[in-house]
């Protein structure tokens, strides 16, 4: 069954924050993405002919077409693990942060919508753009006290690290 762990994001200084979702959710959002990969990829093979050997080839350009990676990068200190994501274009609204004990995942979708006209021709135009990126962390963190923030296309998460429970010093007795 999966854990129902939701994000607390908590507001920074005079930067928008970024909602949370729940760990269901992630996972119907997963089945929908790998369902339309693995329709655009079938396409593929229909366009080559039908021609068996390629599946690979067809199906990381599926992935090239209908997601668009994010970069991040990952800064450990004693207390926390900071991560960095380039989200470009991308507003606190359209983005999606899930932790879990172990593993951070960011999604995110938009949609834009230009029309020109020009005499009595109209010009449309819809573009939508999806990204999807799962770390896995190095240790568990304390899901209650993540925040993260969206800054100039830079999603900061801070993700505090889980206190390891103290031993409990135990005397020795003779029998």
């Amino acid at each position: 069954m999966p854990e129902k762990s939701a994000v607390a994001v908590e507001p920074a200084l005079s930067r928008p924050s970024v909602k949370a979702t729940e760990a269901e959710t992630l996972v119907e959002r997963m089945s929908r993405h790998y369902n339309t990969i693995a329709r655009r990829a079938f396409e593929l093979f229909e366009r080559d002919g039908f021609v068996h050997g390629r599946h690979l080839d067809h199906w990381f350009q599926a992935e090239r077409e209908l997601l668009h990676p994010v970069h991040v990068q990952m800064e450990e200190s004693e207390g926390e693990y900071l991560v960095h994501a380039e989200v470009p274009g991308f507003t606190s609204d359209e983005i999606d942060v899930n932790v879990e004990h172990n593993r951070l995942t960011i999604t995110g979708k938009r949609q834009s919508k230009q029309e020109k006209k020009k005499g009595t021709s109209v010009y449309s135009e819809i573009c939508s753009d999806e990204i999807f990126r799962s770390v896995p962390l190095p240790a568990e963190v304390n899901t209650g006290r993540v925040a993260a923030t969206l800054k100039n296309g830079i999603l900061d998460v801070q993700l505090p690290k889980l206190e390891a429970k103290k031993p409990i010093p135990l005397q020795a007795r003779t029998a």
